[in-house]
């Protein structure tokens, strides 16, 4: 039960108060990311120099766990070398699909509390939207 309130507490706390959901003026990267199944939709800014992400933010509206998700995954990868930041999205993608180890959630930081949305479903896009979206992104890096 207490990892359930702590889940929760994280999510509630990501939505009220986002550290990246923003207009990010001087980004060289961005793209939208949608969820026509259910309508959740952010726009990424990325601002990405010499391989490395300086910078991030995102807009949007969606549901607690997407809009969550991405700030959640913006606070893990900024300031990290582009190769890093696909790496730990392999790493995420593969939690959501309940193939991970216990050292990799590790390094996924706050980001591994998302790892029960693999028993939901119907969840599962909303918590890798902002994560496809960013590999999306960073492909063409």
């Amino acid at each position: 039960m207490a990892h359930n309130t702590f889940y929760n507490e994280i999510l509630t706390d990501h939505n009220m108060n986002p550290a990246h959901k923003y207009e990010l003026p001087d980004a060289n990267m961005t793209l939208e990311g949608v969820n026509p199944s259910c309508g959740d939709d952010i726009i990424l800014q990325l601002k990405v120099v010499d391989g490395v992400i300086e910078d991030g933010a995102y807009t949007g509206d969606g549901c607690a766990i997407s809009q969550a998700s991405a700030d959640i995954m913006l606070d893990l990868i900024i300031g990290k070398p582009v190769e890093e930041a696909k790496r730990l999205s392999e790493i995420f993608l593969r939690m959501i699909k309940g193939k991970i180890t216990e050292e990799e959630k590790e390094e996924l930081e706050e980001a591994g509390i998302l790892e029960d949305i693999a028993h939901m479903p119907a969840r599962v896009k909303c918590a890798v939207l902002g994560w496809h979206t960013m590999e999306e992104l960073l492909a063409e890096e």
